[in-house]
């Protein structure tokens, strides 16, 4: 892997290699980009084929949380860690301690948060070492359970994609699809539920199914059976890539909105739903709550000032639509363009505000 061309290519700011022999830790941080702020991203642990796989994970999870920050509108740039490791077997107390201490010597470039393989008791573990972490216990002044405020956040997006397919964002009387029944979707159905909508679910879990069943007099149907369900909206909750060339042409939805990442197997596949008609809200902007919430806490964390940022979330899927529909192109793009125009502002204001010092210097240093 030719690492700086890559580093070049989607510009990358910096990539750290961290071990500790006594505990095992192998940590590599990645940090894409700063320019809105002190990259802020979750750390994964996870038994890689081979360090190059890892190594291309951090990468390509650094810059979607770029992405995701500048599109929720947070002075926050995109970072993230994977320790190499088995979760369930390699973790101990030293590990984590040691991966803080590294943390701690980026003095505030990166703040971490957890992920898939880590708990609030890893994060905890870390927070003796470093302050720079997120998502700890609530007696650390940490926000707790994030999934009721990324639900929260899915469900004001899911409106404004209403909006755009239907003319008005009620969902009273709109049949919603919903794959996936976990913490995040079950309190997404709380909320669908009380403003009306009818729902039709799947889980390959059956008691989660057998909740939704009860709780929201849910219609239940088998995994693969969610992608032919006639509905308004079709909510992807649960894995990515399940846009797909097996189940694109099944959809008979106007809308895609849900909380699961990575939705669209490939590029092309937003560009599919552009031609049938179908509005889909970017995976990243509506779902980014829980990320809009964890940054709260680096401020002290408020719930009633978080739950009011993660209303925003609306008017940025508004605002995706309104940049697909100036510039013509898919939604997808859209987010993309949303998050880079806004970082290119700032680089510019900044390089602007640099330059008018260095000419301020001059000016001084003639007189």
């Amino acid at each position: 892997m030719k690492l700086f061309d890559y580093l070049q290519k989607y510009d990358y700011e910096q990539l750290l290699f961290c071990q500790d022999r006594e505990s095992g830790l192998k940590a590599i941080i990645a940090i894409h980009d700063t320019t809105l702020g002190p990259a802020l991203g979750g750390t994964r642990m996870w038994t890689y084929d081979s360090e190059e796989d890892a190594i291309i994970d951090a990468l390509r999870l650094a810059r979607g949380m770029t992405y995701k920050a500048a599109a929720a509108g947070l002075n926050l740039g995109g970072g993230k860690t994977v320790i190499i490791g088995d979760p369930r077997k390699d973790k101990n107390e030293a590990m984590f301690r040691a991966f803080g201490r590294f943390i701690q010597g980026l003095n505030g470039r990166y703040i971490t948060a957890e992920d898939v393989g880590t708990t609030v008791e890893d994060m905890d573990i870390i927070h003796q070492e470093t302050r720079y972490v997120t998502g700890v216990s609530p007696a650390f002044g940490s926000s707790g359970n994030p999934s009721p405020v990324t639900a929260y956040g899915v469900y004001v997006g899911m409106k404004a994609a209403a909006k755009k397919a239907f003319g008005n964002d009620s969902l009273s009387g709109k049949t919603v699809a919903v794959q996936g029944v976990g913490s995040v979707a079950y309190e997404l159905c709380k909320y669908l539920h009380k403003e009306g909508a009818k729902l039709i679910v799947t889980d390959i879990n059956q008691e989660n199914l057998d909740r939704a069943v009860r709780d929201f007099g849910a219609e239940a149907v088998s995994p693969d059976k969610i992608y032919d369900v006639e509905c308004d909206i079709f909510s992807p909750c649960a894995l990515g890539a399940i846009i797909n060339d097996e189940t694109i042409d099944r959809l008979k939805c106007q809308v895609v909105a849900g909380s699961a990442n990575n939705q669209l197997k490939e590029e092309r596949h937003g560009d599919i739903l552009q031609e049938k008609g179908i509005v889909y809200a970017p995976d990243y902007v509506i779902n980014a709550g829980g990320l809009i919430n964890v940054a709260d806490e680096l401020l002290g964390y408020n719930r009633d000032r978080a739950m009011k940022k993660v209303e925003g979330i609306y008017d940025n899927i508004m605002k995706v639509f309104e940049i697909a529909e100036r510039d013509n192109i898919p939604t997808y793009k859209a987010a993309d363009r949303m998050a880079e125009e806004r970082i290119a502002t700032l680089r510019q204001s900044r390089s602007m505000f640099l330059q008018n010092e260095r000419h301020t210097l001059n000016m001084t240093h003639h007189n």
